[in-house]
């Protein structure tokens, strides 16, 4: 079936060692027939994009290490018209630097934005997949290699179906088929802080329902008064408060699309 990477969202720290080490392995190093030289400025065949969600205090932040997807249906390769980029019975694409004119065709149709121009060699250039080291006993690439959380994982896309199973592609909408395939990417959240304005007090233990299309989830108050709803689908929710000795807090439409910190919530005592 090919070669095919895993990103498990959760066990990234956002170290970049696989962004550093793509660098250390590509930049100034000539690896062709497989690539020219990559710059040492302006291209990250691997990079790695920070996702933060929130607002003071409530923010929460994830990382997600992007590449090449070596789709199955290339819309690069459909592009080109010197037919410089081939799919390896492996399934890594490659751009063959000895055929690419530097039209730049392929940049334009690569839905992900993984492919970059180099003015000084003119051509087009991307992830390989480390496929020199491949070809020379090498069994993973270099971004893989320098991952200390096991956060990306490498090899045949058939040995990694139970990885694959429910994870999430980029840009599925393109039809490219790709085999980047990525875990664990967290949800939307609703939070807030609870107190008692009397008091000057968190409340401990509040009762915290939310409601949307039906679905119901609960959670309780900590000992910071804080409440999390995490991972929650884009949508439009209802979210009622309840604790001892208060009246109920209710907020009505709430949307996840963006996450929601409710911040400090003061409830009023019962009369």
């Amino acid at each position: 079936m090919g070669k095919a990477i895993i990103v498990d969202v959760a066990r990234c720290s956002g170290c970049f060692n696989c962004q550093l080490a793509c660098k250390d392995e590509h930049a100034g190093n000539d690896w062709t027939p497989y690539a020219k030289a990559q710059p040492m400025t302006g291209q990250f065949w691997c990079k790695v994009e920070d996702h933060p969600q929130g607002t003071i205090p409530k923010i929460r932040i994830h990382y997600i290490a992007t590449f090449c997807n070596h789709c199955r249906n290339a819309s690069c390769m459909n592009a080109c018209p010197e037919n410089a980029i081939t799919r390896r019975e492996d399934g890594l694409v490659l751009i063959q630097p000895d055929k690419c004119s530097g039209c730049k065709e392929c940049i334009s149709a690569c839905p992900y934005g993984a492919i970059y121009y180099n003015a000084e060699l003119n051509t087009a250039q991307k992830c390989t997949g480390c496929a020199h080291l491949l070809d020379h006993g090498s069994t993973q690439p270099r971004c893989v290699e320098a991952c200390p959380t096991d956060a990306l994982i490498f090899g045949e896309e058939e040995e990694l179906m139970d990885y694959i199973e429910g994870a999430e592609v980029r840009k599925p909408e393109t039809g490219s088929a790709p085999r980047v395939y990525y875990r664990n990417i967290p949800g939307k959240f609703i939070a807030g802080t609870v107190y008692d304005p009397i008091e000057k007090e968190v409340v401990i233990g509040g009762k915290c329902r939310l409601i949307s299309g039906g679905k119901v989830w609960n959670t309780t108050t900590d000992e910071f008064g804080d409440f999390w709803f995490n991972d929650l689908p884009v949508g439009v929710f209802d979210l009622i408060i309840e604790a001892k000795g208060f009246e109920p807090k209710r907020f009505d439409k709430l949307r996840s699309k963006d996450c929601v910190n409710l911040g400090d919530i003061p409830l009023d005592a019962k009369k």
